[in-house]
C-alpha cells in the first residue's frame, strides 16, 4: 500500500470517531506543510468533522496565526515540546475544533544541531475537555521521508486518543 492511501485510511479512522462524538479536528502544522490537512480533505465527507489547517512554517506566522508566545520561541526554540503545545491550544483557541494536533520539527536536510538534528519532530495533542500531551521523535530518512512519518506519527496519535477517550453521554 502507498503511503498516500495509508494516511488516507489513518484520517478516515479519526474521521468515523470524531463523527461519532458530535466533535471536529483542527490542525496546526510546521514542518509537514499541509500534507496532515492534505490527507484529512481526502477523505470524502471530511467537512462533517474538519475544521481548518494552520501552516504555520515560520516563526512569526506560529505567533500571528496561533498566539505562540514568542518568549516561548525564544526560550525553547520553534521545534519543542512546548511550542507544539502553543500550536495545538492556539488552534483550538482559533479554530472551532474539539481535538488539535500540532507538528514542528526539523525534516533537513539542513537546520539541524547537535541537540535537534534533523529528523527531530515534536508533537502535541490538545482535546478541548482532554487535555493537551506533547511528545518528541527522531526519524531517519530524508526530507520526504522525515515529513511521511511525522503525518502517520501525528495522526496515529490522534486515533489512540480518540480511542481511549470515553464518549460523553
Amino acid at each position: 500500500m502507498d503511503a498516500m492511501n495509508d494516511l488516507e485510511q489513518l484520517a478516515a479512522r479519526i474521521g468515523e470517531r470524531l463523527l461519532a462524538r458530535g466533535e471536529w479536528l483542527v490542525a496546526a502544522e510546521s514542518c509537514t506543510g499541509g500534507w496532515v490537512a492534505q490527507s484529512v480533505t481526502a477523505v470524502a465527507g471530511s467537512s462533517a468533522w474538519f475544521d481548518r489547517g494552520f501552516v504555520t512554517y515560520s516563526n512569526a506566522a506560529k505567533v500571528d496565526m496561533l498566539g505562540v508566545p514568542q518568549t516561548t520561541i525564544d526560550r525553547h526554540g520553534a521545534v519543542s515540546e512546548a511550542v507544539a503545545r502553543a500550536m495545538a491550544q492556539g488552534a483550538l483557541a482559533h479554530g472551532r475544533g474539539d481535538w488539535a494536533l500540532a507538528v514542528t520539527g526539523i525534516a533537513g536536510p539542513s537546520g539541524g544541531s547537535i541537540e535537534k538534528p534533523v529528523g527531530t519532530v515534536c508533537f502535541a495533542w490538545a482535546g478541548r475537555d482532554a487535555g493537551c500531551e506533547a511528545q518528541t521523535c527522531r526519524f531517519d530518512g530524508d526530507r520526504a521521508s522525515v515529513r511521511e512519518q511525522s503525518v502517520r506519527h501525528v495522526l496515529r496519535g490522534l486515533l489512540e486518543r480518540l480511542e481511549n477517550q470515553p464518549l460523553l453521554a
